[in-house]
């Protein structure tokens, strides 16, 4: 059974990251509002939310928080983790780069290479546009994105297996040099009650970003480049590093 994106995903997709440290990454995010933060933070968007981990570990930690993903399984997801979490999150079911909010909000942040999949000429700047239009002036936006590094040398045309109970994902990576966009080819083999397994297929793509494009169109849509790290750590990024998180903050001035 052939899928759009996310579609057959949404379901295995925090099984299928399990080594994703979402609480200590919420921490990294908490200290940077902290180190950073020139207005009061209150309001949250968490744009591409996903399964809406990220989201519930801000609710928690004191804020109020708006998620926004464009697939209605994956919202689904985090919707029903919400309720079993007693976290009272508004969900929006939006393109990122047709961000409509009923007001501002003091910071946004932007997990897991989302960033990346916005792989179309003029995206990137559109989204980047919108997320300023609906921020108030001195809010952060934290956002982190896979790597040129790792698209060469980790993505590449490697093919991968992803295991956990009940499911199987086999990945096939097509990387293209030139424009910069990586297709996955994504196969699951999910296991019935009965023993047998029913297989879904999903394609997905991500854009390499260079590292002076990103800072080109933060500016061009009136953010502030605050610093650049390759860890939880506020460790400088460096060449070699597979993910990259940017820490901005809008500067409205500058529009």
């Amino acid at each position: 059974m052939k899928y759009g994106q996310y579609e057959a995903l949404a379901s295995f997709y925090d099984g299928l990251n399990p080594d994703v440290d979402y609480p200590k990454w919420c921490e990294f995010i908490q200290k940077i509002i902290e180190k950073f933060g020139n207005i009061e933070t209150k309001l949250v968007l968490d744009l591409a939310c996903g399964t809406g981990s990220m989201s519930v570990l801000l609710s928690k930690a004191g804020y109020e928080v708006i998620g926004v993903d464009l697939s209605a399984e994956m919202l689904m997801e985090a919707q029903q983790k919400a309720f079993e979490e007693g976290e009272n999150i508004l969900f929006l079911n939006q393109d990122m780069c047709e961000i409509d909010l009923y007001g501002t909000v003091d910071a946004c942040v932007c997990c897991l290479d989302s960033i990346n999949y916005l792989t179309e000429d003029g995206q990137l700047k559109k989204c980047f546009s919108l997320v300023n239009n609906f921020m108030n002036d001195g809010g952060l936006f934290i956002f982190d994105v896979n790597t040129p590094h790792k698209f060469r040398n980790t993505y590449g045309n490697n093919a991968y297996i992803l295991e956990n109970e009940g499911v199987l994902c086999a990945w096939q990576n097509t990387f293209n040099e030139e424009d910069g966009i990586c297709d996955f080819d994504l196969s699951f083999f999910v296991e019935k009650k009965n023993g047998t397994y029913e297989r879904f297929d999903e394609s997905q793509s991500e854009r390499m970003y260079k590292d002076e494009a990103l800072r080109s169109t933060l500016k061009e849509c009136s953010f502030d480049v605050l610093g650049v790290y390759s860890d939880y750590d506020f460790t400088e990024q460096t060449e070699t590093d597979e993910r990259w998180y940017y820490v901005c903050r809008a500067n409205n001035k500058n529009k």
